[in-house]
């Protein structure tokens, strides 16, 4: 009789690396912001195919892309592992391994074929859902390249991860709605950014400022230090609050003045607070908290929106 060894990791831990590498928990929340433009742009729920079609699509994106963010960066988070990488508690990212194919629990190929099997999967549901989709997602990966690639290059690297960002919900609303108003997509566009701006990215680099100034990293925190940053992060946030209603206006959604200001109290709550204590006490962990406030708050203006729907 055969015996399996003690030591070989059972098909879920595998799974659960996998899921690690593309940080699903993580990818899960960044479905709300597609999900929400779709909602917007078209004033109600699309067709259950399209529905169905779009949740698939934008999960196998997002979990290509992100594992796209490990593979470029490989030799890098091998060296910064090697260096004595720390991970704060409590961070929404490093909740399951953070980086498994550098710290040897996953190979490169496995990791590779794992990131192209997602992309034939993104590219054929974005296809389908509208030729104009399938190339939205070739261009957020091709920035998303370019963003990594830029570590050392450009602290001006922090735009391009705000456009990568956009992508998702530009292409859920040509999902939707074959010709968009151009005002929506210019407001939903900067809504996204900046929210991306001062929500993830800086303060993700705020979280690994450290470790950054070590590796000679271009980044805000690193070119502008805590002050700056800080303003950043406030200046950013504060544009997404305040574009929200503009991007609800522009909505064929007919938003209450109750929705509205639930909405701007959301914002108030989950990115404002947190910024105004990060640029008081300018401390890591305010950062960190600030980060993972920030990562529902699309989530809650998506579960906000709802109530419109049935009005």
């Amino acid at each position: 009789m055969n015996h399996v060894p003690l030591s070989q990791p059972s098909a879920a831990h595998r799974l659960k690396l996998f899921l690690a590498l593309s940080r699903t928990p993580h990818g899960l929340l960044d479905l709300a912001t597609p999900g929400l433009a779709a909602l917007l742009c078209l004033g109600g729920f699309p067709p259950a195919r399209v529905l169905l079609l779009g949740i698939i699509t934008v999960f196998a994106g997002y979990t290509a892309v992100y594992a796209l963010n490990d593979l470029v960066d490989y030799r890098t988070d091998i060296a910064k592992i090697k260096a004595g990488r720390q991970i704060e508690a409590g961070y929404l990212d490093g909740v399951l391994v953070r980086h498994p194919m550098a710290q040897g629990l996953l190979s490169f190929r496995e990791g590779l074929l794992w990131a192209l099997a997602w992309t034939a999967v993104a590219l054929t549901g974005a296809y389908l859902l509208n030729p104009v989709c399938a190339l939205i997602f070739l261009a957020g990966a091709i920035l998303e390249t370019v963003y990594c690639l830029m570590l050392r290059v450009s602290h001006w690297r922090t735009l391009v991860s705000g456009v990568v960002k956009t992508l998702g919900g530009i292409a859920a609303a040509f999902a939707v709605n074959p010709q968009p108003s151009p005002v929506f997509l210019v407001l939903l566009f900067l809504w996204i950014f900046t929210w991306e701006i001062g929500g993830q990215n800086v303060p993700n680099d705020w979280h690994d400022l450290e470790e950054d100034l070590r590796w000679r990293a271009q980044t805000i925190p690193v070119r502008y230090g805590a002050g700056g940053s800080a303003r950043v992060i406030l200046a950013s946030l504060g544009a997404t609050v305040l574009l929200l209603p503009l991007l609800q206006s522009a909505s064929p959604l007919p938003f209450s003045w109750h929705l509205k200001l639930l909405s701007l109290a959301a914002g108030l709550g989950l990115l404002i607070l947190p910024a105004w204590r990060l640029y008081l006490e300018q401390e890591r962990s305010r950062a960190t908290a600030l980060f993972n406030c920030a990562s529902y708050y699309p989530l809650v203006i998506l579960f906000l929106t709802l109530p419109a729907l049935l009005v």
